[in-house]
């Protein structure tokens, strides 16, 4: 069952988790910038936070071959991963640029800190007004 208050924090719910996914992906690129043929992902986080928002998962349906078979599908997680364009890649393949990584890094936290400090100043505020204050 479905609150205002859920209604009301949705967006910023989604936007937080996309964040919070986002930071994984970053946090793997960096990790491995050393890994010979490893390729830089990430998302398109404002088409993976419009599809949160109008219900759209990024699952898959699996393809059914015969009769018999069972539907299924696959979640491929909050987001669709891409690859980074490749600005210069390493000779050995890797494709991981650490100054656009730690960029990229540092520009998700500061907006992952941005929505937990106005989800916050939203719950101080309806409680503030709960308590007549």
């Amino acid at each position: 069952m479905a609150t205002k208050l859920d209604d009301l924090l949705s967006f910023q719910h989604q936007a937080l988790s996309l964040r919070a996914h986002r930071q994984q992906i970053l946090s793997a690129n960096i990790a491995n910038a050393d890994t010979p043929n490893y390729k830089a992902r990430d998302i398109d986080f404002a088409a993976a936070l419009k599809n949160a928002v109008a219900g759209r998962s990024g699952g898959v349906e699996l393809a059914r071959t015969a009769a018999g078979h069972l539907p299924a599908s696959v979640d491929a997680g909050p987001a669709a991963l891409l690859y980074r364009k490749n600005t210069q890649s390493a000779v050995d393949g890797n494709t991981v640029d650490m100054d656009v990584e730690r960029s990229q890094f540092a520009e998700n936290a500061i907006q992952y800190e941005a929505g937990l400090t106005f989800i916050t100043g939203r719950l101080k505020t309806m409680l503030s007004a709960i308590q007549g204050q």
